[in-house]
């Protein structure tokens, strides 16, 4: 599966424009949401609660953890509330690239949602990051982003 992911040089990949925008998931447990914080970026959280929604109009790169229960399953990686945002079309429509988060103790299914959003939506796997992300990710992904919307 990781084979099929959308790069960057794809001819096809549409750069986002606009200001550097994430839209992000993260459980209870505020993992995702902490480290969204460090990247200082405007971003959007798509709520917990599945009967509330957010709408995206402008480009955003997708920023999700990923469920998994490892030897190589896929199934139920990403997030139900990830899943009922990307139905609707207008959210779908503005994403530009996907990054998402992981357990290595997972194995080949570490930061599956990635992989599996990047082929299902077309856009390129940007980055994939373990649990909280270190300093160093959190500086990767800074400059990545910048990179694609190039600034």
């Amino acid at each position: 599966m990781h084979l099929d992911v959308i790069k960057v040089t794809d001819k096809d990949v549409v750069k986002p424009i606009g200001e550097i925008h994430v839209v992000y998931f993260s459980s209870k447990s505020n993992n995702t949401h902490r480290f969204i914080q460090k990247l200082n970026f405007l971003n959007s959280r798509i709520p917990y609660e599945l009967e509330e929604k957010i709408s995206v109009n402008s480009d955003y790169v997708l920023i999700t953890p990923t469920y998994s229960g490892g030897d190589d399953a896929a199934s139920g990686a990403v997030p139900k509330q990830v899943i009922q945002f990307l139905n609707d079309p207008d959210n779908r429509k503005y994403c530009r690239g996907v990054i998402a988060s992981g357990n290595t103790n997972f194995g080949d299914s570490f930061a599956i949602a990635g992989p599996i959003l990047s082929k299902k939506l077309q856009v390129p796997l940007l980055f994939q990051f373990e649990l909280l992300g270190t300093f160093d990710e959190i500086k990767q992904i800074q400059e990545i982003l910048e990179r694609f919307w190039g600034k």
